[in-house]
């Protein structure tokens, strides 16, 4: 593990939020949340996932916890939508700035609706990434939910 900067789309968000985070950056990856709880040494559930879908052909970002996965049917009634389903890679591209594995919580090229499972506000701490598959950072759950100008809702599967 080594500091390094982030990727430069989400710097200049940090630097307009006035943001010193503390990007931590893993040479073997951190592309999928077990990947990056393995590298962090953390419980899999403080892992941020950012994950676009589309309500009605309308991006929008759902934050969820790396140990849930996100029940498409409850984002659909959270938002009102006639149908929700998984943005492809190019998709999430354009609207973020970011490719999959490394899009963070906040700071993409497009302003989208953000939802946050409420399941985050478990921790004192949860780990995002921070722009590329390799970097990640630490926050407050709250801080990040304020940040990413999130709505807190209960969208992830029941087992």
């Amino acid at each position: 593990m080594t500091t390094s900067t982030p990727h430069p789309l989400f710097a200049q968000a940090l630097a307009e939020l006035g943001l010193d985070l503390a990007i931590r950056t893993f040479p073997e990856g951190t592309r999928t949340a077990a990947d990056a709880a393995a590298a962090i040494g953390c419980e899999l559930s403080q892992i941020v996932k950012s994950l676009i879908f589309t309500a009605d052909g309308v991006p929008v970002l759902v934050l969820m916890d790396g140990a849930s996965r996100v029940d498409v049917e409850a984002v659909r009634r959270q938002l009102d939508a006639e149908k929700v389903t998984r943005a492809d890679a190019t998709v999430v591209r354009e609207t973020t700035g970011y490719a999959i594995g490394g899009v963070p919580p906040f700071g993409h090229r497009t302003r989208t609706r953000v939802l946050a499972d409420q399941a985050l506000l478990r921790h004192d701490v949860v780990w995002a990434a921070a722009g590329t598959p390799h970097a990640v950072f630490p926050m407050p759950p709250r801080e990040l939910v304020t940040h990413a100008a999130a709505e807190l809702a209960d969208v992830r599967e029941k087992h």
